[in-house]
C-alpha cells in the first residue's frame, strides 16, 4: 500500500540498494544489451540538493535515494538504462556547438523513445514526443524551440555550459504529454508508483535515520564535468562497450532489429557532413602537372608545375517542401565556401517533381552562391527530371550534389557523372555517395 504523501517514508538505504541491484539483475536476464551497458556504471548515492533524480558523468550512475525510493522496479530499470544509453550513444561527446539545454532535451527524447520501443516503463516526467520517433539527437535538436519549457528527467553531469558553467538540471515537473506514460508505468513493486517524489523530504525523527544521513554526509562523491580529453577517451571506451554488448545480446538472440541498426550506424566511421562534402569535391578538382615551357627569364629548364582548372559542379535542391529555406541557405553557404577554395563553377537548379521553370542559375568561382528568391516548388518529389535534363543538354559535370530528404522516385540507371546525395532524414539512395545531414 502506497504511503501517504503527507507522511514521507523513512529512507532505507539498504532497501534502495537492493532495488537497484535487483533492477540491474533483471536487465541482464531480460535485456542483456542494456544490462551489460548498465553494469559499466558504478552506483553512487548523492544525498544532497545537487541531484534531484539520477545522473551520470559517463563513469558513474549517481542517484538520489529519495527519488529511487518512489520508483517501482520497472521504473528503476528504465532510469538505469536511460543514463547508460546516454553514455553508450556518446551524448557527452557529440554536442559540439549546440546550446546545452536544447541538446540535453534532444538527447532525452532520443533515449526515451528508444527505451520505450524496447518495452521499458518510464517514470512520470520523461520526454517522449512521438513525432521524434526514429530520429537521432542531432536530428531532434533543430526541432526543439529555443524557449522550450521541457526539462530532462535526469542530470547530464558530463557536460556544462561554457558560457555560464551551469550543468544540465533534472526534471522537476511532469510534462502534460507524459500523463499516459505515468499510467503505464505502474508495474513491478514499490511505493508511490507513477508519481514524482516530493521536492523536499522532511528529516525523519528516528535516531537511526539521522545517523545514516550523518554518516553519508561526509562521504559525498565529487561530481565534475568532463574535460575534452576525458570525453575523447571515454568515447572510445563506450564505443568498445557498445560493440561488446551488442555482440553478447545477438549471440543470446536478444538484440532487437532497432538496436542492431542503431549499433551498426554508431560503429561506422562518422565525419561531419561538411567535411565529407569537402572531401568529395576536392577529389573532383582537376589538379594536374603542366610541362608548358616557362618564360626565358625563368631559365631554360622545363620543370613540372601544378595547375588547377575550373571544375563544373551541378547543385540540385529539393523544393518539395521537406527542406526549409533556412536549411537550404545553410547548405548553399557551405558549398559557397568550398567553391571559392576549389575554383568551382556552380550551376544551381531546383526540383520537386518538375524542374523549376526559373532555373538554372550559374555562379562563377568569384561570385557569391546565394539562394534565389524565385524558387518554386511544393509538389511531390522525383529525381528523374534533373538527370533527364543533364542527358538532354549533354552536360558533363565533374560532380552532381543533390540536397534532399531522398524520399521520391529515382532514375533506374545511375548517370555517367559522380553524384553526392546530401540527405536529411533516414531514406536510402539506390546509387551515388550518400552523406547524412545532421
Amino acid at each position: 500500500m502506497a504511503a501517504s504523501p503527507a507522511h514521507p517514508m523513512e529512507l532505507d538505504l539498504t532497501q534502495i540498494e537492493t532495488k537497484l541491484a535487483a533492477a540491474r539483475t533483471r536487465l541482464i536476464l531480460e535485456k542483456p544489451f542494456l544490462g551489460t551497458l548498465v553494469m559499466h556504471l558504478e552506483l553512487k548515492a548523492v544525498q544532497d540538493d545537487r541531484l534531484r533524480t539520477t545522473g551520470t558523468d559517463a563513469r558513474y550512475f549517481y542517484y538520489n535515494p529519495k527519488f529511487i525510493q518512489h520508483l517501482n522496479l520497472a521504473q528503476t530499470q528504465f532510469m538505469l538504462s536511460h543514463d547508460a544509453m546516454h553514455c553508450a550513444l556518446a551524448h557527452f561527446a557529440r554536442r559540439q556547438h549546440r546550446e546545452l539545454k536544447r541538446w540535453d532535451i534532444a538527447c532525452d527524447h532520443a533515449v526515451n523513445l528508444l527505451l520505450w520501443d524496447e518495452g521499458l516503463k518510464p517514470p512520470a516526467g520523461c520526454l517522449m514526443n512521438p513525432e521524434y520517433h526514429g530520429l537521432t539527437a542531432e536530428e531532434i535538436y533543430p526541432l526543439i524551440p529555443p524557449d522550450t519549457s521541457e526539462q530532462t528527467i535526469d542530470s547530464h553531469l558530463y557536460d556544462s555550459d561554457s558560457s555560464s558553467g551551469a550543468q544540465s538540471q533534472p526534471n522537476q515537473q511532469q510534462s502534460p504529454q507524459n500523463q499516459e506514460s505515468e499510467q503505464s508505468a505502474g508495474e513491478g513493486q514499490g511505493q508511490g508508483e507513477g508519481q514524482e517524489p516530493p521536492p523536499e523530504q522532511r528529516q525523519g525523527d528516528s535516531q537511526g535515520q539521522a545517523a545514516k544521513q550523518e554518516q553519508g554526509a561526509g562521504n559525498q562523491p565529487q561530481i565534475e564535468s568532463l574535460s575534452e580529453t576525458e570525453k575523447e577517451e571515454l568515447g572510445r571506451q563506450w564505443q568498445q562497450r557498445l560493440a561488446a554488448a551488442a555482440q553478447q545480446a545477438a549471440q543470446a538472440g536478444k538484440l532487437s532489429q532497432t538496436l542492431a541498426r542503431m549499433v551498426d550506424h554508431l560503429l561506422q566511421p562518422q565525419l561531419p557532413w561538411r567535411m565529407l562534402l569537402a572531401r568529395y569535391m576536392k577529389v573532383s578538382a582537376r589538379d594536374d602537372y603542366s610541362f608548358q615551357r616557362p618564360s626565358r627569364r625563368e631559365g631554360e629548364a622545363i620543370l613540372p608545375s601544378l595547375s588547377s582548372n575550373m571544375i563544373d559542379v551541378l547543385v540540385f535542391v529539393d523544393t518539395s517542401g521537406s527542406i526549409s529555406d533556412e536549411e537550404l541557405g545553410e547548405f548553399l553557404s557551405e558549398v559557397d565556401v568550398l567553391k571559392s577554395q576549389l575554383r568551382a563553377r556552380i550551376t544551381l537548379h531546383a526540383c520537386d517533381d518538375h524542374l523549376c521553370e526559373n532555373g538554372p542559375w550559374a555562379f562563377e568561382a568569384w561570385e557569391a552562391l546565394t539562394l534565389p528568391k524565385n524558387l518554386t516548388g511544393g509538389g511531390g518529389t522525383s529525381f528523374k527530371p534533373p538527370f533527364e535534363w543533364i542527358d538532354q543538354a549533354q552536360l558533363h559535370p565533374d560532380l552532381v550534389v543533390y540536397f534532399t530528404d531522398a524520399e521520391g522516385d529515382f532514375p533506374a540507371r545511375e548517370p555517367h557523372c559522380p553524384v553526392i546525395w546530401l540527405v536529411k532524414g533516414k531514406a536510402p539512395t539506390p546509387w551515388g555517395q550518400r552523406i547524412q545531414l545532421n
